[in-house]
């Protein structure tokens, strides 16, 4: 079986693995973009980046009814632990883990993270981006993440086929300093995430694909919500 990427808007995304279907971040209710509603997907696995609403989005509820195994920073875990999730596993960055899926190793991300819960911030550790390593293919997503030197030893430590890079700018990269961390990261396609979900992030991933394929040595792939890779 081949691996599936499916783009569900802002930085979700839906991989279709052997071991079966991984969620990273998903942000389905309340996002605009979102082609699918939380009760229309049964991941094994749900990934979350950081805290923030965006993000963590509807992993409480999904992961109640699907059973599914939520992977998360250990603060972030305790956090959905106490939400009353039973099947929590947390990792730390720089760590990494064999899951049925694959090899899972957590990089670090410059942002934040925190749950805001009845006008509180609830405090949830650090964000963290991604390597994912499937039998086919090694994806990763950076989170929600500024640009850092550290996304060349990134590169160079794991052979990336796929990057999930944010351009929004504002909370994240923007294209200029995303096209960046393609050269530094040197994946062979990129996919654009993080941006046109609010008026504060708008971008035209179509600028960002030119720049790519005429700067760097990678392809670029736009997906609209709902469609695969």
């Amino acid at each position: 079986m081949r691996s599936i990427i499916t783009y569900l808007g802002h930085a979700a995304f839906l991989i279709k693995s052997e071991a079966g279907e991984i969620l990273i971040d998903p942000f389905l209710s309340g996002n605009p973009n979102s082609p699918v509603k939380p009760d229309e997907v049964n991941p094994k696995f749900i990934l979350v980046t950081h805290g923030h609403g965006d993000h963590l989005g509807d992993t409480i509820p999904i992961a109640k009814r699907s059973g599914a195994l939520v992977i998360a920073p250990f603060e972030l875990g305790t956090y959905i632990e106490r939400e009353g999730v039973k099947n929590v596993h947390t990792m730390h960055i720089g760590g990494s883990f064999t899951f049925p899926f694959g090899k899972l190793i957590m990089t670090i991300a410059h942002h934040g993270s925190a749950v805001i819960k009845d006008g509180e911030i609830i405090y949830t550790g650090n964000p963290c981006g991604y390597v994912i390593k499937l039998k086919d293919r090694t994806i990763y997503h950076a989170g929600d993440t500024g640009l850092f030197m550290d996304m060349k030893l990134i590169g160079e430590r794991n052979k990336i086929d796929v990057a999930l890079l944010p351009i929004g700018g504002n909370y994240t990269m923007d294209i200029d300093d995303a096209v960046y961390a393609v050269k530094l990261i040197n994946p062979d396609v990129v996919i654009p995430m993080h941006y046109n979900t609010f008026p504060v992030i708008e971008k035209d991933p179509e600028e960002f694909k030119r720049r790519v394929e005429e700067e760097t040595n990678s392809r670029c792939i736009v997906l609209k919500p709902g469609e695969s890779y």
